[in-house]
């Protein structure tokens, strides 16, 4: 969790382009520039280029992507004008550029390919090398639940989906695949509880969970969920297509992994299942967080006061190098479903009465985590736009 603890820097730019609409936000906190006039933009190739009394700023746009000379204009902050200064601008998007395939795990996973499975904690190998024959998608997440309003006598559909042993079965957050003899050596179980003894819902009475973690840095990574099957968290695990004697890279840093991982998700869920609205919950089915997706088309980049100049001058090197990149996002609004304020438990209930929110279920652990990444995101935002309507507002990194 220590990456995830890292206090977040003030923001001094901010940009957000959007690819659909072809236009673009720029905001300057007037720390770095007093007024529109101080603030020049010009483009280049596949970047774009800010001049204020502090320095110039060089960020890198994705390819296909520039910025149309001249159309950067001043536009009302509203509340936050005593803060900020906004600019409105347009861009032009490539058509070869408007939609990138996703490197998410759920989207690569593919029949008769060999694949390898690492603990993203410590890169630790898993399973023994894995050559599926069949992959399969599970029913979506909330399935079981509303079985009841299908079937007037018991549920046809209690007997758990298993794979077989050369079989992937893909869940909205998980995988299932079978265990190996190569299992007893990395991997480790521990019968838990989950849910609560005297709930008063007579189905969801308390069980336990056979947790599965790493041997070598104890992270858990999903459950035992039958003798002979394994349910691993797309979270917790590296999966990579076996390429010669090629070794995994290095572990990535925790929060940006969890980062593109849950963001990648999201928008094949919203793409499939034609929905914005999500309740991140834990296995018990408790809610822990509510996500709406608002677009999936954002370009952003967010530069601390401590990289557009200070004491530096126009010409230091320090200003150019490294360039701040923009990269594709998620632009989300949230709430805490522990949120204490008023309006935030209204609109838990209001999502709980209204069946609000596909279901999105990550052990406890890695909701707390991703919680603290989607703040970390809402704090280095400029202040006008941390908050819409009585949500919370972040963007998650693809």
């Amino acid at each position: 969790m220590a990456d995830l603890e890292m206090p977040a820097e003030t923001h001094g730019v901010f940009l957000e382009l959007r690819r659909r609409l072809q236009t673009g936000l720029l905001i300057v906190r007037k720390d770095v520039a007093r007024n529109p006039a101080d603030v020049a933009v010009t483009g280049g190739d596949s970047s774009l280029h800010v001049r204020t009394p502090r320095g110039d700023l060089s960020l890198t746009l994705p390819a296909g992507v520039t910025f149309e000379q001249g159309s950067c204009i001043p536009t009302p902050a509203g509340e936050s004008c005593g803060e900020e200064l906004h600019f409105r601008l347009r861009i032009n998007v490539s058509r070869s550029t408007e939609e990138e395939a996703s490197d998410s795990v759920m989207e690569t996973l593919r029949a008769k390919e060999t694949y390898c499975f690492y603990c993203q904690g410590c890169m630790t190998r898993l399973l023994e090398d894995r050559v599926f024959k069949r992959v399969l998608p599970l029913p979506n997440g909330n399935w079981n639940s509303i079985v009841d309003d299908w079937c007037c006598h018991p549920d046809p559909f209690a007997k758990k989906l298993l794979p077989r042993a050369e079989d992937c079965l893909l869940g909205d957050t998980f995988l299932l695949v079978a265990r190996d003899d190569s299992c007893e050596q990395t991997l480790t179980e521990e019968v838990s509880p989950v849910g609560s003894e005297d709930s008063q819902d007579p189905k969801k009475p308390c069980r336990r969970l056979a947790l599965v973690s790493c041997k070598s840095c104890s992270s858990v990574l999903g459950e035992a969920v039958a003798p002979g099957t394994l349910k691993l968290y797309i979270t917790q695990v590296v999966v990579e297509a076996a390429v010669g004697d090629r070794k995994p890279e290095a572990s990535l840093n925790r929060a940006l992994f969890l980062e593109r991982a849950i963001a990648a998700r999201l928008l094949g869920l919203s793409n499939s299942l034609s929905t914005f609205h999500f309740s991140v919950q834990t296995p018990d089915g408790k809610a822990f967080l509510l996500l709406w997706l608002l677009n999936g088309d954002s370009i952003i980049a967010s530069v601390p006061e401590t990289c557009v100049g200070g004491e530096r001058s126009i010409s230091s090197p320090a200003l150019h190098s490294p360039s701040p990149r923009a990269a594709r996002a998620l632009k989300l609004l949230y709430t805490s479903c522990s949120h204490t304020g008023i309006e935030q438990r209204d609109i838990v209930a209001s999502w709980e009465v209204n069946a609000i929110g596909h279901p999105v279920v990550l052990p406890l652990t890695v909701c707390e985590e991703l919680l603290q990444v989607i703040d970390d995101s809402n704090s280095t935002l400029p202040v006008s736009m941390r908050c819409m309507r009585s949500y919370e507002v972040a963007y998650l990194r693809l």
